[in-house]
């Protein structure tokens, strides 16, 4: 099964990555629509994966001081563990390569801290809640 990423700041291909968040976080995590649709998205580098012609994950990148902020990363449940994760994080860090930037940060839920380390990610400070769900601020050199 081939896995493409494509990053766009396409408008129609932002909706395809938000319908990819709408599943993954509104419907599956309960994660209210007033808190996972921010207004950032126009500002932002969106990254969709694509297997066998269908959009299976979706992540966003924002530029915040002199860092990468990967957000909004989500892979389509029936598909997590099989890479599209790895995909989209690979492609979110070249791009920040390509950008200048030296290293991306992100706030993990707790229950994926792990895969983020296996990426070369570190955890750092006390955990939050944020849309009643336990996370951890992570952060990589690049």
């Amino acid at each position: 099964m081939p896995l493409t990423v494509t990053t766009t700041i396409a408008p129609a291909d932002i909706v395809r990555c938000q319908a990819i968040r709408r599943t993954v976080f509104t419907l599956g995590q309960g994660v209210p629509v007033t808190i996972e649709v921010d207004g950032r998205d126009p500002g932002c580098t969106h990254f969709l994966a694509i297997r066998d012609g269908v959009d299976v994950g979706a992540a966003r990148m924002r530029v915040v001081e002199d860092a990468a902020k990967a957000e909004r990363v989500a892979v389509l449940a029936d598909l997590r563990g099989a890479g599209v994760g790895r995909a989209l994080m690979d492609a979110l860090e070249a791009a920040a390569r390509r950008q200048g930037l030296s290293r991306v940060k992100l706030s993990a839920q707790s229950d994926v801290v792990v895969f983020y380390e296996r990426l070369g990610y570190t955890a750092y400070g006390e955990e939050f809640v944020e849309a009643d769900i336990l996370h951890r601020w992570m952060k990589k050199p690049l």
